[in-house]
Order: structure tokens, then sequence, then C-alpha cells
């Protein structure tokens, strides 16, 4: 299916990171991941959890060249292998390979944006990318705690970034963390705000939000 898809991106700051060799890391939703696939990086780390979703997405990471990294941002013992996972994607970014968090998952609430990715953003001296993907044609498995959303064969799939998000150097991780979350929530509530509504934080008002619009460039056809 990701041969039939169509894909438009926009604020595609990836050319000029790769010139200049800093190295980048992906923030997205859970409810996105499918739809990433279609437009993933090859080399590309993704840290799976070991979930029956995981299993389902790991055959098709290995098909699109992305590389699956095992583990679960679950709390108390299932924690354990998520430490290692993230571990195992701080050294795969140090040799110099983008990496990917759900950065909600694996269990929400929606848009909650954990930890997992500032400190994978920081310990690996990575800028964090938030993109939100958004498939003109889905199917949405509204009974998910994360809408889940597979692209239609056929479709065309915008991807917008944010520009890139480094971490300050007297900010606390808690802080960053939270920076993180309202950027990927302004993105998804200005290109996707009827999905948006089912996220968990909460932003400014709609004339507030029509005046950022403006400032986001339109998708254009991209290989990605």
């Amino acid at each position: 299916m990701r041969s039939t898809c169509r894909v438009r991106v926009a604020n595609d700051i990836r050319p000029a990171l790769r010139r200049s060799g800093i190295p980048y890391v992906f923030a997205i939703l859970h409810s996105h991941q499918f739809a990433a696939l279609m437009v993933s990086e090859k080399g590309l780390g993704a840290m799976v959890s070991r979930s029956a979703d995981g299993e389902m997405i790991v055959p098709s990471l290995t098909l699109c060249g992305c590389v699956p990294v095992r583990g679960s941002s679950g709390q108390g013992t299932a924690n354990r292998g998520g430490r290692t996972a993230l571990r195992n994607l701080i050294r795969h970014v140090r040799n110099g390979r983008p990496a990917c968090l759900t950065v909600d998952g694996p269990r929400g609430p929606r848009g909650r944006v954990h930890k997992g990715i500032g400190d994978l953003s920081r310990q690996s001296d990575a800028v964090v990318l938030a993109a939100v993907v958004v498939p003109r044609r889905r199917w949405i498995v509204s009974k998910a705690w994360d809408r889940m959303q597979v692209p239609k064969p056929f479709t065309t799939i915008d991807l917008y970034f944010s520009l890139p998000l480094t971490c300050g150097e007297d900010e606390t991780l808690e802080t960053y963390r939270r920076r993180i979350q309202e950027t990927l929530a302004e993105i998804e509530s200005l290109v996707d705000p009827d999905e948006f509504t089912y996220s968990e934080p909460r932003l400014p008002g709609p004339s507030v939000l029509r005046k950022r619009a403006a400032k986001l460039p339109p998708p254009r056809s991209s290989a990605a």
C-alpha cells in the first residue's frame, strides 16, 4: 500500500539538518504510527511496544527498511523493557541514524507526551522534530484509546514538521517534555482539528489558532 500513496511534506527541515550533520528524532502520536510508516526513512529506528499492536507493525517496519527496537514505556516491571529500548535508540542515533517515538504510547492518554522523547533527545544530542501525519482518506479505529488511523490505498498523506526543538541548558526534562507536547498539539490542532479534540492538551481559543495557522506552510509533493 505504501507505493500507492502520494506524500506531501510541509516545513521539511531534514535536508538542512543532514547537511549540517545535526542528528534528529521524531515525536509522533501513537495514532499516527501506521501512517508514519508510509512515509518513513530507511534506517529509521522505531521503538515498538511489546503489545499486540507492536507485534502487528514489526514486519511492516522491517519491510520498509526501518529498525524496530522492542520495548514498552509502561509503568512497573514493564518499564524495564522501555529503558533497555531507549538505550538502544540512543545508540542508534549516536551512530548517525534518525529515530522515532510514539510519544503518547503505549497506553495514553492520547496526546500526552511522556518523558522518553526528551531523554532520547538530550542523551543523543539530537533535535526533536514534532511530526503530524494526516492521510486525506483513512480508516479510524474509533473505539481504540488513540483512535488509530490507517491510510486508505491511493490516498495522499500530508506530513507536517515543527521547527527543531532542543533542550535549553538550564531547562528541566519536564519543561522540555511539556514544550514538545504543546508543539505537537498545536500542529495537530491546526491541520487535523477534528481528531485533535480527542487529545488531552488544550490550547488557546480559535482566534489565536487562526493567526498561528497563517504561519504554517502548505505541504508540497515529496518522495519523503
